[in-house]
């Protein structure tokens, strides 16, 4: 987690292998129907508010035999993390993605007030 100058706004990020599935014949290497990997990432602090999330691949090795079709989306942002989602779909064949991502948001401060 990083702080800004304003101890207000944090900035957290982070690079995981969201899955590598050529070795094994997965379904993602397979190129078989939809398909979906989907990876709960925690922050490593708790946000005041729902931060905004960004997230992009680091890593995509596919096949290039065949349409490459991806999507790669950030669901569920809550204050305690989100989930990274991959798709793909068609005859699309994916052997392994690995993703970034980078949270900015408000955090709490030992100076805000809770008022009931």
């Amino acid at each position: 987690m990083k702080r800004l100058r304003n101890p207000h706004i944090g900035i957290d990020q982070g690079d995981l292998a969201l899955f590598s599935e050529f070795e094994e014949g997965g379904s993602m290497w397979t190129g078989e129907g939809a398909r979906e990997r989907r990876m709960q990432v925690p922050f490593k602090e708790t946000y005041r508010r729902v931060p905004v999330v960004h997230v992009s691949m680091s890593l995509w090795d596919m096949d290039t035999s065949a349409a490459i079709r991806a999507e790669l989306v950030a669901e569920n942002i809550t204050t305690f993390g989100f989930d990274m989602v991959f798709r793909t779909w068609g005859d699309s064949r994916v052997a392994r993605v690995r993703a970034a991502w980078m949270a900015i948001g408000d955090l709490p401060h030992d100076d805000d007030w809770e008022v009931d």
